[in-house]
């Protein structure tokens, strides 16, 4: 049994909400070497790394575990927005469950649900953290009437926007597990002319990293109450935070196709000679079990969730109809076109069972 002392240098968990349009998205862009996985589409006019936007819930999973896979691809990864992410969770419980909607449960069970798909999320990256990879949250913000117990009255706050009830069981997972809760706002101020009439004054972009009865925030690095919204004013503490090295690894399979990592260039490119070793025709690669003889032809009756999970995994509309076969589920040599849609919503929601079946059937 060790005891240690002192503080522990590590990557850091980060959580950026506030207004829309405040800067979130931009601000997370200045964290070091930064890759996106943008659930919502609002990178698209900027100059950064992205994965493909995830359209299901396994398929944001596959992209986290790509990520653990080949840590040299970033060192901090963004999900922007967790709310949007949460958005894919509740789809897929209820494809899960076969309910139309997270009220279809009763008694809050959708909702506990949820959460512990969320708590998943959170174990996934923070296997991320534990490697030395940086891991940036982005969050609208909501308001919410707030009732203290012990006084009278209520006013408003602000909150992450995670679930529309009040009773959501997303947010206190976030917040607790994050280092960094940081609220950004416009910094207004009021002011009451001699007519007395009031005219609001500033809109300066702020973050605000401690508690405060209008706000949650928090951070764990004894940072002044209020920042100037920029990366800046935070970077001491990456810098100061020694990134656990993390040894280059080969680019790994995430189910059953090949995932292709950006390469790594180096500046003296070695000859043809000493790449290619002699006796050989410098053509031969790794078997692949699956391979592909020709590009995926996708029918339209397949939805976009699933398609995006077939080419990341190089499986073909063949494969999903011996699955079918193999499982029992529809005859033999069934037209896909036939396959109905809470079918395909189904293999979305297994799709690590249909990719295991798959790799049963090619060994």
């Amino acid at each position: 049994m060790n005891i240690t002392s002192g503080i522990q240098a590590r990557a850091q968990r980060v959580v950026i909400y506030g207004t829309e349009g405040i800067g979130k998205s931009t601000l997370a862009a200045q964290f070091p070497n930064p890759l996106f996985i943008d659930t919502e589409g609002s990178t698209s006019n900027m100059d950064v790394k992205r994965m493909d936007k995830p359209t299901s819930w396994t398929m944001l999973m596959n992209q986290i575990a790509f990520v653990k896979a080949n840590p040299t691809v970033c060192k901090t990864l963004v999900i922007d927005t967790i709310d949007w992410a949460e958005s894919l969770a509740i789809e897929n419980v209820c494809s899960m469950h076969g309910k139309r909607g997270i009220e279809d449960f009763g008694y809050g069970n959708g909702y506990t649900y949820v959460r512990e798909e969320m708590g998943r999320l959170i174990d996934k990256l923070q296997e991320l953290v534990d490697i030395g990879i940086n891991v940036v949250l982005t969050a609208h913000s909501q308001l919410r009437k707030f009732e203290q117990p012990d006084e009278d009255g209520a006013y408003d706050r602000y909150e992450l926007k995670l679930g529309k009830k009040t009773s959501s069981q997303t947010a206190p997972v976030v917040k607790e597990w994050c280092d960094l809760l940081l609220f950004c706002n416009y910094k207004t101020m009021v002011m009451t002319s001699e007519t007395k009439k009031k005219k609001a004054t500033g809109g300066q972009r702020v973050m605000y990293t401690t508690h405060h009865p209008a706000w949650d925030a928090k951070n764990r690095h004894g940072l002044p109450d209020e920042l100037p919204m920029d990366f800046a004013a935070i970077a001491h503490i990456f810098e100061s935070s020694k990134q656990k090295t993390v040894e280059a690894v080969t680019p790994q399979n995430v189910g059953v196709g090949k995932v292709v990592s950006e390469p790594q260039i180096d500046e003296q490119v070695p000859s043809v000679d000493e790449v290619i070793p002699a006796g050989t025709s410098g053509t031969e690669t790794q078997e692949d079990p699956f391979p592909l003889k020709e590009p995926i032809n996708i029918p339209d009756s397949i939805p976009q969730s699933l398609k995006d999970l077939m080419l990341q995994n190089s499986v073909t509309p063949k494969m999903l109809q011996d699955v079918a076969f193999k499982k029992g589920h529809f005859p033999q040599d069934t037209p896909i076109e036939n396959f109905p849609q809470e079918y395909w919503a189904f293999m979305v929601t297994n799709w690590a069972d249909v990719l295991k079946t798959i790799e049963n059937m090619n060994q």
